[in-house]
């Protein structure tokens, strides 16, 4: 009952957060999670808008890849994204031309638009004290100093066009960890790090104290910045943002950037300031009403995403146990595949999702299903099967069938063990649904993944002092439910 009514409650949570009505079909905006693709994404959605476009926000999604099997499963309509990024690390085709580029989308039935004025390229970067004690101003210098305690974000660290190449073009002899973009910056100050990886129109460089390393060998191809479309996006919605082409340049996407990452601005800000032509000052990221008005929609979107989940996985868990409890060998095999599914690492359990359902509520749901239904079905196996022999002969010899015993001797034996696993189920799936926002399904997780693009703890607590909050209430709504449902003597809580 608990259960279902978290997963009704939580349904009222469906809707995106509110935008100006318009006509026509909606337009689905995405962005990658680091301040630039949200800054520009929300200046892609207030020009839609302004066209009287109906439009939908799914910014902050995991990793470049995750965006572009976004793009290509009709998740999302348009996106900001890189030329060098498509073609290094999309395509796989180092150094194609734009033309090549063009072509080799549009066979995947997708197209970028004009340029939008500015290249945004990897670089490296280090704290200026430092470099200036090193002497070290090109990446070719970096080579006589192999203990640099390096750190570099995770998508940087694998992709071909990022460290692995960098490496191998340079003979760098550092071996860098993998770190948020959001918070290198940060750790480079403090000096727990001394090398990471940054974009060259990142407005807080300057704010944290750092020195760029120059390209001295020119490794790092041209990242024209383009708005990526699916190529059906309807008229005037490409008409819209192929207004925005040229009107950057990189010191004006600095400042951009240094707006939302130094001075707090909200993205809707920047973006409305620069489509009405200002140069306005900063203001400031919200007004508490504001900020409660998005903390009740996460936390109603993080209930149905629990809620729903844990409602599916107490329907099949508990139905698989009374069904397969008196099957010792199908039993086991069933707890293996579920003890398989939750050894994969619940990120790449949202990725593989995608390809299968998008990304979105559906994907995350499946996910949580997936994670809470091992503990579910490991307790209510192991508490059928560990009833009393003898209580369940009494039962027998009562005359009763095998269903009249599994309801009224089995299940109610078996039930304080069964809560406990339902209990276990539900705070890992509160946990685990921060990371639904990494595929755009929203919940607590946004806060969170916003807060360590602009490595704003403020708003990453907003996410994650909720999320403990609410795994604390759930714990206490178990014991009150165990205290009705369960004799006194047969109570697991310790406080029972």
């Amino acid at each position: 009952m608990l259960l279902a009514v978290t997963a009704v409650a939580g349904l009222g949570a469906c809707a995106e957060p509110g935008a100006p009505g318009g006509t026509g079909t909606t337009v689905v905006v995405g962005s990658k999670p680091f301040s630039e693709s949200y800054v520009l994404a929300e200046i892609f959605a207030q020009a839609l808008e302004r066209e009287g476009l109906n439009v939908q926000r799914r910014f902050g999604l995991g990793s470049t890849l995750i965006t572009f099997a976004a793009l290509r499963q009709g998740d999302i309509d348009v996106y900001p994204e890189y030329s060098g990024t498509i073609s290094e690390a999309i395509l796989k085709r180092p150094g194609a031309s734009m033309e090549d580029i063009a072509s080799a989308l549009d066979e995947l039935g997708l197209r970028m638009l004009p340029g939008l004025g500015f290249s945004n390229t990897y670089a490296l970067a280090m704290p200026r004290q430092l470099a200036d004690e090193l002497a070290i101003r090109r990446i070719s210098d970096l080579t006589a100093h192999p203990d640099l305690r390096t750190a570099v974000s995770h998508e940087f660290l694998e992709r071909e066009d990022g460290w692995p190449g960098l490496q191998r073009a340079y003979g760098l002899p550092q071996a860098p960890e993998g770190i948020a973009h959001g918070l290198a910056y940060r750790a480079a100050a403090e000096g727990r790090i001394d090398l990471t990886d940054a974009y060259s129109t990142d407005g807080d460089l300057g704010a944290w104290k750092l020195a760029v390393i120059e390209d001295d060998l020119g490794y790092f191809p041209t990242y024209l910045a383009v708005p990526l479309i699916d190529a059906g996006l309807e008229p005037a919605a490409r008409t819209a943002l192929e207004r925005l082409a040229d009107r950057f340049d990189e010191a004006l996407m600095r400042q951009l950037n240094a707006r939302a990452v130094v001075d707090g601005e909200s993205f809707a800000s920047i973006a409305r300031a620069f489509l009405d032509g200002e140069d306005a000052e900063a203001t400031a990221p919200g007004s508490r009403d504001g900020t409660v008005r998005r903390l009740g929609h996460n936390l109603l979107v993080h209930l149905k995403l629990t809620g729903i989940a844990l409602a599916f996985a107490c329907i099949a868990g508990i139905g698989l146990a009374a069904v397969l409890y008196n099957r010792p060998a199908v039993a086991r095999a069933a707890l293996y595949l579920a003890g398989l599914l939750q050894t994969i690492p619940s990120i790449a359990l949202l990725a593989l999702m995608i390809p299968l359902f998008g990304v979105g509520v559906l994907p995350a749901v499946v996910a949580l299903f997936l994670y809470a239904l091992l503990p579910i079905l490991r307790s209510s196996l192991t508490a059928l099967t560990t009833v009393d022999p003898l209580l369940q002969d009494v039962g027998e010899a009562m005359g009763m069938t095998p269903g009249q015993r599994l309801r009224h001797v089995l299940i109610p034996l078996a039930l304080p063990h069964i809560l406990s696993g339902l209990r276990i189920a539900a705070v890992i799936s509160i946990g685990t649904a921060t990371l639904a926002a990494f595929i755009g399904a929203g919940g607590l997780g946004e806060p969170i993944v916003t807060g360590l693009a602009l490595n704003d703890t403020g708003l990453i607590l907003q996410g994650a002092v909720p999320a403990a909050l609410l795994a604390l209430l759930t714990e206490l709504l178990f014991e009150a439910l165990e205290r009705r449902l369960v004799p006194a003597h047969m109570r697991t809580s310790p406080a029972a």
